[in-house]
C-alpha cells in the first residue's frame, strides 16, 4: 500500500463521496468552460488537501455536511492558483501534463481560474458557511501577499532568514492552515481546538515548502519543477540563506553578484551549488524543516489515538520524506 493510500485509509467512505460532490459543484452551463473543467478534473492530483480537511475534522470531532463544503472550497481555491500560477509562470506543463495555459492560452486560462474562485464564494454562500469563507479569505490574502513579498525581495535581494519564514508562512502554509482550520470548524469543535489545527496546518505548510526549496538543490530535477528554477529566477530560499550567513563578507558578495544576473550559466550555478554545499545550506534546511514537522506532531498530542490522528502523523512524514 502506498503513502497516500495508508494517509487515505481513515477517509476513504469521505473522499469517495466527495468526487462527485465536487464534479456537481464545478458544472458550469458554458460548453467550452465544461470542456476546461472535465480536462482540469482528469488532471486532478492527489487532492491532499481535501485529505487534510477530513482528516482534521474527524480528528476533532467528526465530518459533517459542512465539512464537504469546506473540502470543495479549499480544491476550488487551490485548482485556480494553479490555474493562475501556470499563467503567471509561462508554465507549459503540471504535473507531467500540458497545462490550460498552453493547451488554451491566457484568456481562457485566467477565465478559467476566475470561474473557480467564484464557485468557491457562491457555494460557500448558497450553504450559509460564512466562517469557512471567512477562513478560506484570509488564506487567499495571505497567498497572494507571500509571493507578492517573495517577488519584491527577490527583486531587491534583501531576504534573511526570519523573512523568508514569514513568506512561507503566507504563501504555502496559508492554504494548508485553513485546511486543518477550516476542517476542524466543520466538526464543531471547540475554539481552542480550531486554533490548535489552524497552527498544525500551518507549521506542516511551512515544512512543505521548505522540502519544496531543497528539490533546487537536489542532483535531479522534479517533473513540473526545472531543476534549479529558484536560483534562475533569483530567489533567496534557505539553503542559500543559510549558507550567506555562515560565509564571509567578500564570499557572500561574490555569491551575490552571480545571483543577481537574470540569466545564469551552468558555471554560475554550479558556483552557487558548492557554495551551498560548502556551507551546509542543505543541512540546515533539513534541519529546521524536520523542526518544524516536530512541532506540528507535538500538538497533536491532546487527542487520543485513532485511525485519522496516525494519518495525520503520516501525512507530516510524508511531507518532509516525498520525493516530489
Amino acid at each position: 500500500m502506498s503513502a497516500i493510500d495508508q494517509i487515505k485509509a481513515p477517509i476513504r467512505d469521505e473522499m469517495a463521496r466527495f468526487e462527485p460532490y465536487f464534479k456537481g459543484v464545478m458544472r458550469s452551463p458554458n460548453r467550452l468552460l465544461n470542456h476546461v473543467l472535465n480536462y482540469l478534473l482528469k488532471t486532478k492530483g492527489k487532492q491532499m488537501r481535501p485529505m487534510l480537511v477530513f482528516l482534521s475534522s474527524k480528528v476533532a470531532g467528526g465530518v459533517t455536511d459542512s465539512t464537504m463544503v469546506a473540502a470543495s472550497l479549499i480544491e476550488l481555491l487551490h485548482t485556480a492558483t494553479l490555474v493562475h500560477d501556470d499563467v503567471v509562470d509561462v508554465s507549459f506543463y503540471r504535473r507531467g501534463l500540458f497545462s490550460l495555459f498552453a493547451l488554451w492560452k491566457t484568456k481562457i486560462a485566467v477565465l478559467t481560474g476566475d470561474y473557480l474562485l467564484s464557485r468557491g464564494l457562491l457555494v460557500s454562500l448558497e450553504t450559509d458557511e460564512f466562517q469557512i469563507l471567512r477562513i478560506v479569505s484570509q488564506a487567499v490574502k495571505d497567498m497572494s501577499e507571500g509571493e507578492l513579498e517573495q517577488l519584491d525581495k527577490a527583486n531587491r535581494l534583501n531576504i534573511n532568514e526570519e523573512s523568508y519564514y514569514e513568506i512561507i508562512r503566507k504563501k504555502t502554509g496559508s492554504l494548508i492552515s485553513a485546511c486543518c482550520e477550516a476542517g476542524a470548524y466543520s466538526s464543531g469543535a471547540s475554539g481552542e481546538t480550531v486554533a490548535l489545527m489552524k497552527k498544525f496546518g500551518s507549521l506542516l505548510g511551512m515544512a512543505f515548502q521548505i522540502k519544496d526549496d531543497l528539490f533546487d538543490y537536489q542532483k535531479t530535477g522534479v517533473i513540473g519543477k526545472p531543476k534549479y528554477n529558484d536560483i534562475q529566477e533569483r530567489k533567496m530560499t534557505l539553503p542559500v540563506i543559510a549558507a550567506m550567513g555562515k560565509s564571509s563578507f567578500v564570499e557572500r558578495k561574490k555569491i551575490m553578484s552571480i545571483f543577481t544576473k537574470k540569466s545564469k550559466s551552468s558555471s554560475d550555478i554550479d558556483k552557487i551549488v558548492k557554495f551551498v554545499a560548502q556551507y551546509g545550506g542543505v543541512e540546515y534546511a533539513v534541519e529546521k524543516m524536520n523542526a518544524l514537522k516536530d512541532e506540528a506532531l507535538a500538538l497533536l498530542g491532546v487527542f487520543p489515538d485513532s485511525e485519522p490522528k496516525r494519518s495525520l502523523v503520516l501525512f507530516a512524514e510524508y511531507v518532509v520524506n516525498r520525493d516530489k
